[in-house]
């Protein structure tokens, strides 16, 4: 267990996992130069992170900034988080996206609705199709965290049916959906230098460099 508690670490002396002191010299070179490097490749993630989140703050800003902008042409003024948005360069070549991804939760009125899904699963069991069976069976599975598949939830209020129980039943899906956050991105693109008007996101990610 790592129980080492940052202090000033005195002259001549390194500071072990454990919070004990070490003397240099009893410290081998390789354990020295492992150190140095890992103590320099933080110092630079840390910059690069620092430098990244700003970006990320002034692109927001800049973004709602462009938003507001746009609207005042039109003697209006967009009120409340900006919405999703694409921006284009002039000649086409880049593109700036600015989306926003709601987190949607549904609450105790999903039970409701499982109910009197149920209730006309049964009473068709013997003329109704096994592709609508298995659509229910499926959209009510959990994974292995006990999580439902919130799209195949929301995808059985496509179904065709007029049953009158199973209407109340998309009704209370539908208003047992309450949004609980959301979280902001902002994407960039390079189109190709091709035919095909494709684009191609420039990497902000390590991993996808």
């Amino acid at each position: 267990m790592n129980t080492a508690t940052q202090f000033d670490v005195p002259a001549g002396y390194l500071q072990d996992a454990q919070g004990r002191l070490v003397p240099e010299k009893l410290v081998k070179p390789i354990d020295k130069a492992r150190d140095s490097l890992v103590q320099e490749l933080i110092s630079k993630a840390a910059a690069v992170s620092e430098a990244m989140a700003k970006f990320k703050a002034a692109a927001f800003g800049d973004i709602a900034a462009f938003v507001d902008m746009s609207a005042e042409q039109y003697d209006t003024k967009i009120g409340g988080k900006k919405g999703n948005v694409t921006l284009h360069s002039f000649d086409g070549r880049y593109k700036v996206q600015f989306a926003v991804s709601e987190s949607i939760q549904f609450d105790e009125r999903l039970q409701a609705a499982k109910t009197l899904i149920d209730e006309c699963i049964n009473e068709w069991s013997q003329g109704s199709s096994d592709e609508i069976k298995v659509l229910v069976q499926d959209a009510f599975k959990t994974d292995k965290e006990g999580n439902l598949s919130q799209g195949r939830i929301l995808a059985l209020r496509r179904l065709e049916i007029t049953d009158e129980r199973w209407n109340k039943a998309m009704k209370a899906i539908g208003e047992s959906v309450q949004v609980v956050g959301s979280k902001q991105y902002v994407r960039f693109y390079k189109r190709r230098d091709d035919d095909t008007d494709q684009y191609d996101a420039i990497p902000l990610d390590m991993a996808a460099l």
